[in-house]
């Protein structure tokens, strides 16, 4: 089971999503927030698997909460769910590490199928605001310049994070162990200067860095 955390300011849409995710066999509400300093307590308290979080609420909100829960809660994947696509709300949600980042309108699919994704240490995010998040990203030629510091190896391992995949999966794509992915991914973030997988591949889209690669080159 996946234990999910549904964290909104508002009570009709926590008990929306309550009603909906309880019909999934394989998703377990296990508790609400309806503010992101509640929500840092009842993640300390009931350990999801999966946080949803929306951006804007009263005393802490979505950003600063997911700031705090990289210390506190490191396990647990946070998905932004919110209404809002501006840059100043989605650039900052990415950098405090949201493993996936979707609208209030989603398709209830695709809500499911991130929940699912965050657990297996994917991501997924509105193709909207992964465009917004190309658009918005800035310093390009140094990351570029960056790149070139990427073993082939790395290179792999980046344009699979870039698909969305798993150290589980990239390790059995490759043909390598579990542990040895978790290095070469330690790698890859440290050399491109960002702190999560999410920014890493957002960086590769954006600049194409892995523009002519294939895999085993």
């Amino acid at each position: 089971m996946i234990r999910v955390l549904i964290v909104d300011d508002h009570a009709v849409v926590r008990e929306g999503l309550l009603t909906f995710l309880e019909l999934q066999d394989d998703i377990e509400v296990v508790g609400e927030a309806a503010d992101g300093q509640e929500a840092l307590e009842r993640a300390a308290e009931l350990a999801p698997d999966v946080i949803l979080m929306d951006l804007v609420m009263p005393r802490l909100d979505g950003v600063g909460a997911m700031r705090e829960l990289r210390a506190t809660a490191p396990s647990s994947r946070v998905i932004v769910l919110t209404s809002f696509l501006e840059d100043e709300r989605l650039l900052p949600a990415i950098q405090a590490g949201a493993a996936g980042y979707l609208l209030k309108n989603a398709e209830p699919a695709e809500l499911i199928r991130a929940i699912r994704a965050a657990r297996r240490g994917e991501a997924v995010i509105d193709p909207t605001a992964a465009a917004r998040l190309v658009h918005a990203l800035s310093g390009g030629a140094r990351t570029a310049a960056e790149a070139e510091r990427l073993t082939g190896r790395e290179r792999e391992v980046l344009r699979l994070i870039a698909a969305g995949q798993s150290n589980k999966r990239i390790a059995r794509t490759l043909g390598i162990s579990e542990k040895t992915v978790k290095t070469h991914v330690g790698h890859v973030l440290a050399k491109l200067g960002v702190t999560d997988r999410t920014q890493a591949a957002v960086l590769a889209l954006r600049d194409g860095l892995l523009a002519g690669d294939r895999p085993g080159s």
